[in-house]
Formats: structure tokens, sequence, C-alpha cells
């Protein structure tokens, strides 16, 4: 007969014991952290590249960046109490992720412009600097220097790194 582990019971400073499982820093997971650079990156892309009124796509983009950063933030917070909650949210934050890139992904077909992938130098330059940097101050100097086209590809880029890591985070949960 297999023996069940106990579950390790944490405890408060006070020696009372804690019902809720050890709480996750969002903030600290390099998912997070790249889902930020993405919302603030679609507010500056959407501000100087998509019309300021009758074009819904402004607000969809604007939404789903902030959907994917901050379903994020409840889904771990969440977690503490109910791994069904965070795993629901985690899949929401990514559907919202995998929307924004196909959104960037549109914009580019529409104007013509070229999706970087595979052994196109300029791809590998920004993968392996959004590889390297995960924080929006990493970014705040960049981005006001980049086209429409740079930004578009650095936003796919950066959709395509949370997702896989936000894929593998919910397998281990």
């Amino acid at each position: 007969m297999e023996q069940q582990k106990e579950p390790k019971i944490r405890h408060y400073d006070d020696g009372t014991a804690s019902v809720l499982r050890k709480a996750v820093v969002y903030t600290e997971l390099r998912f997070y952290q790249r889902s930020d650079v993405l919302y603030q990156l679609t507010q500056m892309f959407c501000q100087r590249y998509l019309p300021k009124y009758g074009d819904r796509t402004v607000d969809q983009m604007v939404q789903a960046a902030r959907s994917t950063k901050q379903n994020i933030a409840e889904g771990s917070s969440d977690g503490q109490t109910s791994t069904e909650t965070e795993l629901k949210l985690l899949g929401i934050a990514r559907g919202s992720n995998k929307e924004l890139q196909e959104d960037y992904q549109d914009y580019l077909k529409r104007k013509g412009l070229e999706e970087w992938f595979g052994k196109n130098k300029r791809f590998e330059s920004l993968h392996n600097f959004c590889k390297e940097h995960c924080k929006y101050d990493d970014y705040k100097d960049v981005l006001p220097k980049m086209n429409d086209e740079e930004l578009a590809n650095m936003a796919i880029c950066l959709c395509h790194q949370v997702d896989a890591a936000l894929t593998k985070y919910i397998e281990r949960k």
C-alpha cells in the first residue's frame, strides 16, 4: 500500500496554521513582466499608428494586452485558494495574448509589411533582445525610436515568448 504524503502545513508568524498555498509573486514572473512590456508597447503602437476614432481595433488590442497582464496577476493571486480558478484565469490570459498576436500579424499584412522569423537577421537580433530583457525599463528608451514594422514584430516576438512560458507554467500547475 502506497503511503500518501501529508500536505505541508504553513504557519503564520504567530503560529496559526494557514489554509492558503504559498503566494506566487507574479511581478517576478518573467512572462508577467513581458506582458507588462506588451501592454505599454501596445498603448504606444495604437496611439502612433492606428486611428483615434472609428476603429474598434484600438480598443480590442489595448484590451487584449491589458487582459493578458491582469489575468496573470489575478490568476496568480487567486491560486492561493483555488488551482481551478488560477488555471482558468491563466488560460484566459493565454487566449488574450493570442488575440493580441493575431492583431499585430493582421496589421503587418494589411500594411504590406514583413513579419520577421527564421533566419532573418532583424528577427534574430530582435528575438535575442526580447529573450534577454523582460522588464519595461529595458524597453522604454528603445520603443519610441522604432517604426510600426519594428514595433509590431517586437510585439509578436513578445507574444510568442509569453505564450511559451505561460503554457509551460500552466502545464506544471
